[in-house]
């Protein structure tokens, strides 16, 4: 495990980097398709556009989220609050910002928010199982202490090996990159099917908050709200809500969508 990927003189190619440009790339792609199916109004440089400033937003998310529960430590250096690449990017304030961008985009597009949400959810989430092995790669977004056979040792030039030298911890990077890459291929498999808009999104953040919770009993770096883990009190509060807006809304039983062969539809729906 090492950060660095190669060097080209002083220019890092660094693991971490690498995997968010597979991800905008894999995105695009997927998303490219997605809106050709549905027959959203939306052409190449506009689907581009939309992913990259979602991108943008998710990353600002993410730090002015991080930067807030670390505020004793950031008020002191406030010369650190731009460092990204010193870490410190929180998952949960990343998808607050990339929804808030996405809507602002639908708005300007004048399309539906909760359709393009759908569109958009598979490959959101599969970016996030690409920036997980990038945290593994990195050595941060690490585990607490195990004596598990699976647990791993990282570099002590890393995040995880300064805290723990030399101790075996779980890979709970992986642990989430599994999970993640599972509620891709769910929702994934799931997508043309006859749904209200809406359900793939609100399924994407309850999957994800579901395996998060978990997953925070044995991380070691998470934010903390005192004396609660905030992964902890954000994944309870969407799986309420979001799951709140599927029981209410009845999002699992939509009409047919757009661009979907109506014969296939009909067949299903009289099983």
């Amino acid at each position: 495990m090492h950060p660095i990927l190669f060097k080209l003189g002083p220019l890092e190619i660094r693991y971490y980097g690498l995997m968010y440009a597979i991800a905008i790339l894999v995105g695009l792609y997927l998303i490219n398709r997605e809106v050709a199916r549905k027959k959203i109004p939306l052409n190449e440089d506009q689907i581009t556009n939309f992913v990259l400033l979602v991108v943008l937003g998710g990353i600002i998310g993410a730090r002015i989220y991080y930067v807030l529960f670390s505020w004793d430590y950031y008020s002191l250096n406030p010369s650190e609050i731009p460092a990204i690449w010193h870490g410190g990017l929180a998952i949960h304030g990343g998808i607050i910002g990339g929804v808030l961008a996405g809507y602002w985009l639908t708005r300007r597009y004048r399309i539906s928010f909760w359709r393009m949400a759908d569109t958009v959810a598979p490959a959101l989430i599969l970016g996030q199982a690409f920036g997980r092995f990038g945290n593994f790669m990195n050595g941060d977004a690490h585990g607490i202490p195990t004596t598990m056979p699976w647990g791993i040792v990282f570099p002590p030039t890393s995040i995880a090996g300064r805290e723990f030298p030399g101790q075996p911890l779980h890979p709970t990077m992986l642990y989430e990159m599994i999970i993640n890459f599972g509620l891709f291929l769910l929702l994934w498999k799931i997508r043309t099917r006859s749904y209200k808009d809406g359900f793939i999104f609100c399924l994407y953040l309850i999957g994800y908050s579901i395996g998060r919770f978990f997953v925070s009993f044995f991380r070691a770096d998470d934010l903390f709200l005192d004396p609660l883990k905030m992964p902890h009190l954000v994944s309870v509060a969407t799986i309420l809500a979001f799951g709140y807006l599927m029981v209410k809304w009845r999002l699992w039983e939509g009409p047919p969508l757009e661009g979907e062969d109506a014969s296939r539809t009909k067949t299903r729906l009289l099983k």
